[in-house]
């Protein structure tokens, strides 16, 4: 056994816990201390050495850190031009590096996913400048300074025992011929026996598909053409590749036609190219080792093709191919979607040419429902686990209705598989209605009521679940529990959101708090990370902001990336009049069509999001500073929304929710309701305390906690000063109380008794 030493590049966090990276690898890990950190790593690399036979590369000795300062003009950039700032900043960069056993070296910049060689130790720094110079350029200014907040870090390691002897069993490799290039940026394909056992234990069949696999393996064998199954998303193209390379595999072993396939990731072979020319010379190499190997490329991720290499489409990776694609000296296949065949064309005709396409259709109901039926008897097969038909009734049912952007059958495949996995975890050998249900209450944050048809709506109980969440808003809370009606009765719009809405107020009546309660009735019951999504459209003031808010090119912008992590969530623009109006643009597909389409094709979908938008439009100082305003507050605000957004904007709007002024009365009610709250906190509960309110307390933190300019904002902040805190301190003199019931008062101070 031998023992590869990885570097580990650790922070200390405001929280004292610790973030470690380790170096050379995609590996980050958070945990409360160091020692943790290294444990969740070692633990990690030793799984999958041990189920994949593999392991990250590291050949550098004994490494180093050291910080750089990098003079930076941080530089605003629209489609006009650059925008430098006045003055240079400083920023820091931590960069890992040690001598490689050949006698050069090596640096790893982790924080900017880059590394790069060098033979002549003084070009360190040089290089380093120029690395973090290049990718620094590239960043908005606010993305400049967060660097700058960065503490210093420090190194430690993480050790990995391997076997340098341990023999491999792959399928279809031809010992003694080696293709360096190749193996190191491709894998072969089909998997070995051994990554396949450890990858997926269910089927990689295609069923109700085999006509499509013939007229794939008849284009690639015959009259040799690069191909490109083409169809929706999860309608089954990745099945109709694998299982026509598994047919022409096995037909080339027994008529000896010496077929090879390789599956590559285009990211792969651009990033280990550090100076100019050297990708390309990569690429030359690469077709060089697939013609020797008689090798077919399998690009996963397509799209990317297009992306990496250069500044665009023209310059990029898949131009450079096309020479080859010409000249027959290289073979590609892929899968993409139609948007995205279209968006290729459009970029890089000339590529997309030298492809034939093989296009997938979605199949009807009854040949859906026939491969389910055959996914469930493989599953009991030979996984032991019986899936009713009822259950797949059901599945279907829900997933026609919840996941219109995908596709079956892969969309129910997946699901499936998941309840399966559930299953096996719980050690239940039957798939039912209520297990489906469980995993899709998982999966979505969606309530049973929303699933189950069974399930009455109480409109009571809607009623009293948002009057007790947002104070003093009657119109507010009418409105929101229409929408929760409408679409438990199927009545909204399925190729929209489920609801847009812009909220109208003065600050501090509710807004947010109401956005919260929408967000936790809708999605909040299965997902483990918050169902609200919250931006803050002050952030996005400047045109040439819209690239981090949508993205552009290779950058994936702030509201693509959240919906894409959570599709099924309330989307908060707060304060939305402060964007930029460029912005407004980019959201009218979004509030119309509930989907944002970039320039490659990718879709991100927004149907199973309720969008919310907040301003403080037409709210005057005069109404927000007064209680039982007598302005007409509604109409203030549809003429002020009306006044400063466009008709086309303002028509693809559901719901315009107006919040009036709050009431002494109101104030007072959600002062109850944050002093109730405390009685639910942990040193509460655990101590069995009953905390008692009095009048002359309720009636102080009412009054403290209400600002003219703020609404009720400052309420928490006045409990948590005047209340809390003093309260905290009394308990821990008074560590001994039990089981005790405790009046807290106020005569000009805070007086606690114990009764």
């Amino acid at each position: 056994m031998e023992r590869i030493i990885y570097p580990l590049l650790y922070f200390k966090m405001a929280n004292d816990a610790v973030l470690g990276i380790l170096v050379g690898t995609d590996y980050q890990v958070v945990d409360k201390d160091l020692k943790s950190v290294k444990a969740t790593l070692s633990e990690h690399l030793a799984r999958q050495y041990k189920k994949f036979d593999d392991y990250p590369y590291m050949d550098v000795g004994q490494t180093k850190v050291r910080t750089f300062r990098i003079k930076v003009r941080p530089t605003y950039r629209e489609k006009t031009g650059a925008f430098p700032m006045s003055q240079f900043v400083e920023v820091p960069v931590f960069a890992v590096y040690g001598e490689n056993p050949n006698n050069y070296f090596e640096c790893y910049l982790p924080l900017m996913n880059e590394s790069f060689y060098y033979y002549n130790a003084k070009e360190l720094q040089t290089l380093v400048s120029h690395f973090a110079t290049n990718y620094f350029n590239r960043l908005s200014p606010e993305d400049i300074y967060r660097f700058m907040m960065l503490k210093e870090p420090k190194l430690d390691s993480v050790a990995l025992k391997v076997n340098y002897n341990r023999d491999f069993d792959w399928e279809g490799r031809e010992y003694g011929r080696s293709y360096p290039n190749l193996e190191r940026l491709a894998q072969q394909y089909p998997y070995s026996r051994a990554f396949k056992r450890q990858m997926s234990a269910f089927p990689e069949a295609a069923w109700e598909l085999e006509h499509k696999v013939s007229e794939v393996i008849e284009k690639v064998i015959n009259i040799r053409s690069n191909i490109l199954v083409v169809g929706a998303n999860s309608v089954g193209k990745s099945s109709v590749l694998r299982q026509a390379i598994k047919k022409i595999s096995t037909r080339s072993r027994k008529e000896k036609l010496d077929f090879t396939f390789w599956q590559v990731r285009p990211q792969r072979i651009t990033a280990s190219a550090k100076y100019l020319g050297e990708w390309q010379e990569l690429v030359e190499k690469l077709v060089e080792d697939l013609e020797a190997a008689n090798g077919i490329l399998w690009v996963v991720d397509f799209v990317q093709l297009l992306k990496i290499g250069g500044e665009g489409p023209e310059d990029s990776v898949a131009s450079f191919m096309i020479s080859f694609l010409q000249q027959g000296k290289l073979q590609l296949m892929g899968e993409l979607t139609p948007t995205e065949l279209e968006s290729i064309r459009r970029l890089l005709p000339g590529f997309v040419e030298n492809f034939q396409i093989v296009k997938i259709d979605e199949l009807p109901e009854n040949k859906i429902f026939s491969i389910l039926n055959k996914f469930a008897d493989y599953s009991q097969q030979n996984l032991k686990v019986k899936i009713e038909e009822r259950a797949l009734q059901l599945s279907y049912r829900l997933l026609l209705r919840y996941y219109p952007y995908e596709s079956f059958p892969g969309k129910a495949v997946k699901f499936l598989g998941q309840c399966i996995n559930n299953a096996q975890i719980k050690k239940v050998d039957t798939i039912d209605n209520n297990l489906v249900v469980e995993n899709f209450v998982e999966q979505t944050g969606l309530p049973e009521l929303f699933l189950r048809d069974d399930l009455m709506l109480q409109q009571e109980d809607l009623k009293t679940f948002f009057e007790s969440r947002i104070m003093g808003q009657p119109k507010a809370v009418k409105q929101l529990t229409g929408i929760v009606k409408i679409f438990k009765a199927g009545l909204n719009n399925p190729y929209k959101p489920i609801s847009t809405m812009v909220f109208a107020g003065p600050t501090g009546v509710g807004k947010t708090a109401s956005a919260k309660a929408l967000a936790d009735y809708f999605f909040g019951k299965g997902q483990k990370r918050s169902p609200l999504i919250r931006i803050d459209m002050s952030e996005f003031q400047h045109p040439s902001q819209i690239a981090r808010f949508i993205g552009t090119g290779n950058q994936v912008g702030k509201l693509v990336q959240e919906i894409r992590e959570r599709p099924f969530s309330v989307l908060l623009l707060d304060e939305v009049e402060k964007a930029a109006p460029t912005i407004f643009d980019a959201l009218l597909t979004v509030l119309d069509e509930g989907m944002m389409v970039d320039a490659y094709g990718r879709i991100t979908n927004f149907r199973n999001t309720i969008i919310i938008m907040t301003t403080n439009l037409g709210a005057s100082n005069q109404q927000s500073l007064g209680f039982n305003t007598k302005i007409d507050e509604e109409s203030a605000f549809l003429a002020a929304i009306g006044n400063y957004f466009r008709p086309e904007f303002v028509n693809r709007i559901d719901t315009i929710v107006s919040f009036n002024a709050l009431t002494q009365k109101d104030i007072r009610a959600i002062t109850m309701k944050e002093l109730n709250d405390l009685k639910k906190r942990e040193g509460v509960i655990k101590k069995h305390l009953e905390l008692n309110f009095t009048k002359a307390l309720i009636e102080h933190i009412s009054v403290i906690g209400f600002d003219a300019r703020y609404g009720a904002r400052p309420l928490q902040r006045a409990v948590e000063q005047h209340l809390v805190a003093p309260f905290s301190k009394w308990l821990l003199k008074n560590h001994h109380l039990q089981n005790k019931t405790i009046q807290l008062d106020y005569q000009n101070e805070l007086l606690i008794r114990v009764e």
